[in-house]
């Protein structure tokens, strides 16, 4: 064997060069609730095609319900219909087909909406989530066309790396990421698939995140305590899509800082 430089296919890849790649794709057709995981989704120029795109409303005070304010929406599951609609199961495997089931089941009046130009969802938060009872509610407007709660979010990404020993389903991330860290990916624009994302934005997270939901998902307050302490509140990121197209699990995420790779 002779002496000579390794060469450059037997040299291992620098840490930047390893490829962040899909390893899930998840859906939130009603907000708050569970979604669907896709093998392939379809993003349009509001994020994945169906995605946070009807919500409960509470009559009342046509306020957006959220898991924050009413975590029993967590122990639902929603998924689209092929006619364009979608269905709410609750974890018993009743099916909740209009208003009148919704509310039956809340306990009060409430509105499946669907989003539409013009229509904004308004959102709460308890400012003290270790006392949401005696603390003060805070609430603000979201996006035109979706139930997003952030204006600068269509589509959320969250490395699996990040995630300790959390189910990651509480985090309702649209992308799961294989590995690495994606606030790497902070002020870039990226490619997954066909599709083109801006990522904006840190997302900031709340007493969601540590509320049960079906599959095994206890309460667990130091879910958030632990983001707080060591994130600064912050877990995931938020894009903007810049061009529409389908993304699939196993796609490397590819941009201007990244490798090209198939």
């Amino acid at each position: 064997m002779t002496d000579g430089p390794m060469p450059e296919y037997a040299r291992p890849m620098p840490e930047y060069a390893r490829p962040m790649r899909v390893a899930q794709l998840w859906r939130y057709p009603v907000k708050s609730t569970g979604g669907e995981q896709l093998d392939v989704a379809e993003v349009d120029d509001r994020g994945i095609v169906g995605d946070r795109q009807w919500a409960i409303v509470d009559r009342s005070t046509a306020k957006t319900l959220t898991a924050r304010r009413e975590p029993r929406l967590l122990s639902a599951h929603s998924r689209l219909l092929s006619g364009g609609g979608c269905e709410i199961a609750l974890a018993d495997g009743e099916v909740l087909r209009d208003d009148d089931d919704l509310c039956r089941w809340l306990g009060y009046a409430v509105s499946l909406t669907r989003a539409r130009p013009g229509l904004q969802g308004t959102y709460e938060i308890a400012a003290d989530f270790e006392d949401e009872t005696g603390s003060e509610w805070v609430s603000w407007d979201g996006p035109n066309g979706s139930f997003h709660d952030s204006t600068r979010t269509q589509i959320s990404l969250l490395s699996l790396g990040r995630t300790r020993d959390w189910d990651p389903r509480r985090f309702r991330a649209n992308v799961l990421l294989d590995a690495g860290d994606e606030r790497d990916l902070i002020d870039t624009t990226i490619g997954i698939g066909s599709m083109a994302a801006t990522v904006v934005k840190l997302i900031d997270r709340c007493v969601m995140t540590t509320r049960p939901q079906p599959g095994g998902i206890d309460r667990d307050l130091d879910v958030l305590r632990t983001i707080n302490r060591e994130h600064d509140g912050f877990l995931g990121v938020g894009a903007l899509i810049t061009r529409p197209g389908v993304v699939a699990v196993g796609d490397a995420i590819v941009g201007p800082d990244r490798p090209s790779v198939g």
